[in-house]
């Protein structure tokens, strides 16, 4: 293939949308040292991705994983960390949750004085 054109590539990512991020984060993984796998021929390295995707010499699931892990945010919990039971402490009793109790919020006025909709009878015009 002399020249690389979009139509080359669309037969293999028919959504030029999908095309373009696909073979930016290809390049992307070129400029930082990945193999190539098909020759430069003093190519820069955007060519040389679509060239690949035109050729089908990349793995185009990988490069689109790779480009969703990009945008991901990454936190520093570890996956394969386990919490062990014994490091959390059970509570004996319920004494970190005095007065909560289902009946302290039955009886307070403030939670039976609350708007009603059906003991109001509201109504509504469509």
């Amino acid at each position: 293939m002399a020249r690389v054109t979009v139509e080359d590539c669309i037969e293999i990512i028919p959504n030029r949308f999908d095309l373009v991020v696909t073979a930016a984060q290809r390049a992307k993984q070129i400029a930082s040292g990945s193999p190539l796998s098909i020759d430069r021929d003093n190519d820069k390295d955007s060519v040389v991705a679509l060239r690949e995707v035109a050729d089908e010499t990349v793995d185009i699931a990988l490069v689109q994983e790779d480009l969703i892990q990009s945008y991901q945010k990454q936190s520093g919990f570890d996956y394969h960390d386990k919490i062990d039971d014994d490091a959390v402490p059970a509570l004996e009793d319920d004494s970190a949750f005095t007065g909560f109790t289902n009946e302290s919020f039955e009886s307070s006025e403030s939670y039976n004085s609350g708007m009603s909709f059906i003991e109001d009878n509201v109504e509504v015009d469509d």
